[in-house]
């Protein structure tokens, strides 16, 4: 085991490694895990002391969980802490709450989740979840050791989830944030906002599912290649994040040993207020060219929400850049669908918007708010789109039905 750096959960004085593991991304084969190599790089990972572990329900079309349940075994388990999620789109009914949480002991073949999060929460769903009794279920499931901490995962406003920070005393939160989405999503300000409140503070896609280092635009590279310190561009995005002290852990999606072994060098190093002046303007140029190569000049402020027709704005914007920064269209289109048009959350989609305007004064980059939106529209809501939410709505509930009578099974061997 190699010195990975280790922060304080201020809420609960434990300390945990500054390195996560993301379990989303194992390498796959015929369609499926592929165990064999996947369990040999995962044990690889806690030998070198990345000892914590997040999956979902939904991971590897929900093969993540079960997968961990079999390569935790020979005393793995009591190495590791655990995160997972409920999948709140799937409860119908505080019962729900129970089954999806016994469900997922089962599969993780452990009688505790160490940090059991809300998956992908908004303001929407967390008023839904709030009335079919979610804090009460937290807090059964916490007293009768369950689970240990609670959190959630969060993908909407800055406004949005500071008021989800506050509902409830949460140990946790997990946040989508990069050197590109720094005022993006919870942001920033989310971070610190946590941060205060005594949160641990964990980090979703830290390199923007691997795009921010691997074939960056000639603009990038060039940046990259003259900066005085010379660092993979994984190092760089990772040391801007443990730079700041505000967060307690970065999850890395790894799927092969190279990338365990380069992340485990940098987080042995990646103490707060490492980086120098002449390093942090480094980063903020390279951040400042990737926003330049967005369709929308949009920073992600907010000012324009809410909206009062209920278009999630900045995450229409956020999405339709990708498609140009990127150029990973199937999966946008998919993650569009899912986040806003009705799947997970509230619809949210740019054809909400009706043109009334209200947006336009509130917006800082005097963007057309409602021309880009069409924009948006037309490329995101093409004639598939329906055809996807729909799929998705019809996918659901037999997924859950699928997933009842399987453990009703299991329950009854």
């Amino acid at each position: 085991m190699i010195d990975i750096l280790c922060r304080e959960i201020p809420r609960t004085q434990e300390k945990l490694p500054i390195l996560g593991f993301g379990c989303m991304r194992f390498v796959e084969k015929n369609g499926s895990i592929d165990e064999e190599r996947s369990k040999a790089l995962l044990r690889y990972a806690i030998d070198k002391g990345i000892t914590h572990l997040d999956t979902a329900w939904i991971y590897h079309h929900g093969q993540s969980e079960s997968f961990l349940g079999r390569a935790l075994a020979d005393g793995y388990r009591e190495k590791v802490t655990i995160s997972t999620k409920l999948p709140h789109w799937l409860v119908k009914s505080r019962e729900d709450m129970d089954f999806f949480l016994n469900t997922q002991l089962n599969r993780l073949n452990t009688n505790y989740i160490d940090y059991y999060l809300i998956h992908s929460i908004g303001r929407e769903s967390w008023d839904r979840m709030k009335a079919c009794g979610v804090m009460e279920f937290l807090d059964t499931a916490k007293a009768d050791g369950r689970i240990k901490h609670t959190g959630f995962s969060f993908h909407e406003d800055t406004k949005t989830f500071k008021e989800i920070v506050d509902a409830y005393p949460w140990d946790c939160c997990l946040i989508q944030y990069n050197i590109i989405d720094e005022f993006s999503q919870a942001g920033r300000e989310g971070l610190t906002y946590a941060a205060q409140k005594g949160l641990a503070v964990f980090i979703m896609e830290p390199l923007r599912g691997g795009k921010l280092a691997r074939n960056p635009p000639g603009e990038i590279a060039h940046i990259w290649e003259q900066a005085p310190v010379k660092r993979t561009m994984a190092e760089w995005a990772l040391r801007w994040l443990w730079d700041q002290p505000e967060i307690t852990m970065v999850l890395s999606g790894m799927n092969d040993f190279a990338q365990v072994d380069e992340n485990c060098r940098t987080a042995e190093t990646a103490y707060p207020g490492s980086l120098t002046a002449e390093e942090q303007s480094v980063i903020r140029r390279v951040s400042d060219t990737w926003h330049s190569l967005m369709k929308v000049p949009c920073t992600g402020c907010q000012y324009c929400m809410p909206c009062p027709f209920g278009v999630n704005i900045p995450s229409c914007f956020e999405m339709y850049n990708n498609l140009f920064m990127f150029g990973d269209t199937w999966r946008t289109n998919a993650v569009y669908a899912a986040r806003l048009g009705g799947v997970m959350s509230g619809y949210s989609v740019a054809s909400a918007c009706v043109g009334c305007g209200a947006c336009l004064s509130a917006c800082p980059q005097g963007i057309h708010i409602p021309e880009r939106l069409k924009e948006v529209s037309d490329r995101l809501e093409g004639p598939f789109f329906q055809v996807l939410v729909l799929g998705a709505k019809i996918a659901l509930p037999i997924m859950r039905r699928f997933a009842f009578l399987k453990n009703s099974k299991w329950m009854n061997c």
